[in-house]
């Protein structure tokens, strides 16, 4: 019998980080399925999937209890049997403008307003080419229930749009 677990990892990123993470899930005869890790503020974070038989689990979580002590915080959490397929159409949902406080809770708020789920954000802020303003970027993969139509989705957000001084685009998954 096999378990799958989700985990968050965050430490003060250096070299061998990852290193130390994987070698104890295989060292545990764990697989490792899925990730998403970056570098933000000094810190490294991540989220990850893996799998392993049963019996290895509680090894495992105390070998990653022991990685606190070399400063790295590990959270696991069992990993929830997958829900039906979702339907609705998949959308992106793309803003660039100048950086200020807000921009992600106004937008939050309107897709939540919708019951647009989002299934990935990804947002980063860098120099404007010309003036060297920060500019404010996020990319947005979003589940828009059958009973939201994606131009309604894009009206709703272009509202906000103009108090925030953002442009947003908002498509379909399948559109280039």
């Amino acid at each position: 019998m096999r378990v799958s677990l989700v985990m968050t990892v965050i430490g003060e990123d250096r070299p061998g980080l990852v290193g130390q993470l994987s070698a104890a899930i295989t060292d545990n005869e764990g697989n490792w399925l899925e990730s998403r890790m970056a570098h933000l503020g000094g810190q490294f974070a991540g989220i990850l999937r893996i799998e392993l038989p049963t019996e290895q689990e509680q090894n495992l979580v105390a070998t990653l209890q022991s990685l606190q002590s070399r400063g790295l915080s590990v959270h696991v959490h069992k990993d929830i049997p997958s829900p039906p397929p979702p339907t609705g159409a998949l959308g992106t949902v793309e803003v660039v403008g100048h950086d200020r406080p807000g921009i992600v809770r106004q937008l939050s708020q309107v897709l939540a307003q919708h019951h647009v789920n989002v299934e990935e954000l990804v947002t980063n802020r860098d120099s404007a080419p010309m003036s060297g303003e920060m500019l404010f970027r996020a990319t947005a993969t979003v589940r828009l229930p059958e009973s939201c139509a994606l131009n309604e989705l894009q009206r709703a957000l272009e509202q906000i749009a103009a108090d925030l001084m953002v442009d947003i685009t908002v498509k379909t998954a399948d559109a280039s």
